[in-house]
C-alpha cells in the first residue's frame, strides 16, 4: 500500500485513519450545519467544530454535488473561490485544506493561494487535473465517475462497451464499474481513491452502494489509500429505518468497518463522532508489514477470492491463480447419513476434501475451483444436496 504524503500529512496503513470534515461556501448544498458565505463565521466553524473537534483535513466545497441542481462553470465557480480563501485565511487551527472540485482551472488558482490538496469529484474527467495535481506535488482525491465534468459518481452510466469492450461490459456488476473507473484517466502518486458512495443517478440503487461497501477491501489492490464518504448515507439509513437526523449510530458503527476493510480518510460532518469510531476500527485491523536492510514484505489484504484476484491482476499475475490457490473451508449442517456419504464422494471425485466435525457437521475443504465444481455437481442432485449446491454457489459468487 503507497502511503501518500499530503502537505506533510501521512496518509496509508502506517498512519492512523484521517478525519476529514466538510466546510461547504454553496448556498444551495443541502446540509445546512456545514453551510457559510461569511468567511468570519466558516473560519470558526473550522476552527470549532472541525479542527477543534478533530478534522486532520478541511473539504471546502464550492458547490453542491448534488444531481438536483444544475452544475456550474469553472468560471462560476472561480466566483465563489474567494470566500474559502478568506476562510482559510482567518482560520487558526493547524489543519490540511482540500478544495472540492472537478475543474483544473479551479484546482490551479486554489493551490497556487493556499489550498493543499484537491478532491476532485468527477475522477480527473478534467484531463488536465492530474498534471495540475503533479505540478503542485499535492495529493488529490478521486472519486469513482464517469469521464464527464457534469456527471459525478454515476458510473454506471459510464458507456462501458466503447471505453473497455462489448464483452467486458455485458458481464461486469456495479462494482467492478466503481473499480475501472477509479482507473480511468490513469492515478497519480499521490491519489487517493473514493468509490462514489451515494445516489450520483437514478439507475445507482442501494444495494449498489451496500454491495461496494461489503467488497470495499479489493479497491485496495489499487496501492493507493482509499477515502470513503458515508455519512448518514441513504444504504445505512435504510438498514436501519432511520432519517437522515437520526442516522448518527448507523454512521459510526460503519465508519468503523470501512476502516477496518481498509478506508484511510473518513469524509464526514460528525467530526468527533466519527474520529472514535476511526480509531476503534483501526485498533482491530489486522495488517502486518515489516522492513529492514531495503527490504519490505507485507500481507496484502485479502479475505475473499475476489480480493485474492484483484490484487493478482493489478500486479499483472494471472487472476485465476486464485481459484487454484485459494483454500476454501465451509461448515455443512443439517445432511442425513444418506446425503452425507453422498457429499463425501462428490467432493473426493473433484478434489475437495470432507471431514466430520464433532458437532456432527461436516467441513468442506478445497480450492474455489474444486468448491464451485462440487457445487455445479451437487446441483444436479435431488433433494437437500441441489438446495447445497445452490448455496454453495450463492457463496462463491
Amino acid at each position: 500500500m503507497n502511503s501518500v504524503d499530503a502537505a506533510g500529512l501521512g496518509i496509508g496503513d502506517d498512519h492512523p485513519p484521517r478525519i476529514m470534515g466538510v466546510l461547504n461556501v454553496s448556498e444551495e448544498s443541502p446540509y445546512d450545519p456545514s453551510v457559510y458565505d461569511d468567511p468570519g463565521e466558516a473560519a470558526r466553524y473550522v476552527d470549532e467544530s472541525l479542527i477543534g473537534e478533530g478534522a486532520d483535513i478541511v473539504d471546502v466545497g464550492l458547490e453542491s454535488a448534488n444531481k438536483r441542481f444544475d452544475v456550474l462553470s469553472a468560471e462560476e465557480e472561480l466566483e465563489r473561490l474567494h470566500v474559502a480563501l478568506e476562510t482559510i485565511e482567518s482560520v487558526s487551527g493547524d489543519a490540511i485544506f482540500s478544495i472540492e472540485t472537478r475543474y483544473a482551472e479551479v484546482a490551479d488558482e486554489a493551490l497556487s493561494q493556499g489550498f493543499d490538496m484537491v478532491n476532485d469529484i468527477c475522477g480527473f474527467a478534467d484531463p488536465e487535473m492530474p498534471t495540475v495535481c503533479e505540478d503542485h506535488d499535492v495529493a488529490v482525491a478521486k472519486m469513482a465517475s464517469p469521464p464527464d465534468l457534469e456527471r459525478p459518481g454515476a458510473v454506471e452510466e459510464t458507456d462501458w462497451a466503447e471505453r473497455k469492450s462489448p464483452e467486458w461490459a455485458s458481464q461486469a456488476g456495479y462494482v467492478e464499474q466503481v473499480y475501472e473507473a477509479l482507473k480511468q484517466n490513469g492515478l497519480t502518486d499521490k491519489t487517493i481513491v473514493d468509490p462514489a458512495f451515494g445516489g450520483w443517478s437514478e439507475a445507482q440503487t442501494l444495494e449498489d452502494d451496500r454491495e461496494t461497501f461489503r467488497r470495499l477491501r479489493e479497491f485496495r489492490a489499487l496501492e493507493r489509500p482509499m477515502l470513503v464518504s458515508i455519512n448518514r448515507k441513504n444504504f445505512l439509513g435504510e438498514i436501519a429505518g432511520r432519517e437522515t437526523d437520526e442516522r448518527l449510530p448507523v454512521s459510526l458503527a460503519a465508519t468503523s468497518m470501512a476502516v477496518e476493510r481498509g478506508a484511510h480518510v473518513i469524509r464526514t460532518h460528525d467530526v468527533a463522532e466519527t474520529r472514535d469510531a476511526a480509531l476503534i476500527g483501526n485498533a482491530f485491523s489486522e495488517r502486518a508489514s515489516v522492513a529492514t536492510d531495503g527490504v519490505a514484505v507485507s500481507q496484502l489484504d485479502v479475505h475473499s477470492t475476489r480480493e485474492f484476484r484483484a490484487q493478482l491482476r493489478e500486479r499483472g499475475v494471472d487472476p485465476a491463480f486464485a481459484d487454484d490457490w485459494r483454500t476454501q473451508l465451509l461448515e455443512i449442517e443439517g445432511l442425513d447419513p444418506d446425503a452425507s456419504e453422498r457429499l463425501i464422494a462428490v467432493a473426493a471425485e473433484h478434489g475437495a476434501d470432507v471431514q466430520r466435525a464433532s458437532d456432527a457437521g461436516l467441513l468442506l475443504m478445497g480450492s474455489t475451483t474444486s468448491i464451485s465444481d462440487v457445487s455445479e455437481r451437487l446441483e444436479d442432485e435431488s433433494g437437500r444436496l441441489s438446495d447445497i449446491g445452490a448455496k454453495l454457489s450463492k457463496l462463491l459468487r
